[in-house]
C-alpha cells in the first residue's frame, strides 16, 4: 500500500467514524476565529470559547478591538496563558485588519500569513473553516498521528508535515481530515496514554510507527 492509498483509505474510514468533526473554536465571524487561534495557543478550546464572551462583552468587533488598550485586552485573556503576547498580537491584528483591509479578513493565504500572531496552522485554519478553500491544519495531533500511521516519516517540522501531505492528500479533503484526527487523537490515538489501537478504526491500515 502506497502512502497515497493509504491515506485516501484512512480519510474514508475517519468520514465514518467521525462525521460531525468541525472547527471547536466558537466564531460567527471570521476575525473572531483570527482571536481565537491566537489564544488556543497552549490553552484548551473550552477555555478559549469562555474567554471570548467575555472579550467580545466589552469590544464587539474589530474597530474596538483595534482602539483598545493591550493592558485591558490581556486583563480579559489572561487565563488563556500568555497574556501579554496574546493581547500585543490580537491588537496588532485588528489595527491591520482596520487599516488595510476595511475590517474584513483576507482571503489570501499569504495576505492572512502577514498578519501579526498568524502562522501556517492559522491561516489554514481560516482558509479550510471560512474560505472553504484547500487548507491542512498541521497542529500537535495531526503531526502525531499522521507519523504513527506511516503518513510521514518522522517529521515534525510543522511546515514539512504540511509539505508532505499536500502531495498524498487530495485538496478538497484536507481540512476535514485534519479535524478528524483532532477527533481522532483525543478519543483513540491519544499522546497522554498508551493509543487504544484495539478499538481503531484504523488498527489493520495503520504503520503504529513508534507505538
Amino acid at each position: 500500500m502506497t502512502k497515497k492509498q493509504r491515506a485516501l483509505e484512512i480519510i474514508e474510514r475517519l468520514k465514518e467514524e467521525y462525521p460531525d468533526s468541525g472547527c471547536t473554536l466558537d466564531y460567527d465571524q471570521a476575525w473572531k476565529l483570527l482571536v481565537s487561534v491566537r489564544l488556543a495557543a497552549q490553552c484548551t478550546d473550552a477555555r478559549v470559547n469562555v474567554v471570548v464572551e467575555d472579550l467580545y462583552k466589552v469590544f464587539p468587533d474589530v474597530d474596538a478591538l483595534a482602539e483598545a488598550p493591550v493592558e485591558e485586552i490581556e486583563r480579559i485573556v489572561h487565563p488563556c496563558g500568555l497574556g501579554n503576547s496574546k493581547a500585543r498580537d490580537i491588537s496588532a491584528c485588528m489595527k491591520t485588519l482596520r487599516d488595510e483591509y476595511g475590517g474584513r479578513v483576507p482571503e489570501d493565504f499569504d495576505r492572512l500569513l502577514a498578519l501579526p500572531g498568524v502562522g501556517r496552522k492559522s491561516a489554514n485554519l481560516i482558509m479550510g473553516d471560512v474560505f472553504g478553500k484547500p487548507a491542512i491544519v498541521t497542529d500537535t495531533h495531526c503531526i502525531r498521528l499522521v507519523n504513527r500511521m506511516g503518513l510521514v516519516d518522522g517529521i515534525r517540522e510543522p511546515a514539512k508535515v504540511e509539505k508532505e501531505l499536500w502531495k498524498i492528500i487530495p485538496p478538497e479533503e484536507g481540512n476535514d481530515f485534519c479535524h478528524r484526527l483532532v477527533d481522532h487523537g483525543r478519543a483513540v490515538c491519544t499522546a497522554r496514554t498508551h493509543p487504544y489501537c484495539d478499538r481503531c478504526c484504523l488498527q489493520d491500515v495503520c504503520k503504529k510507527a513508534g507505538v
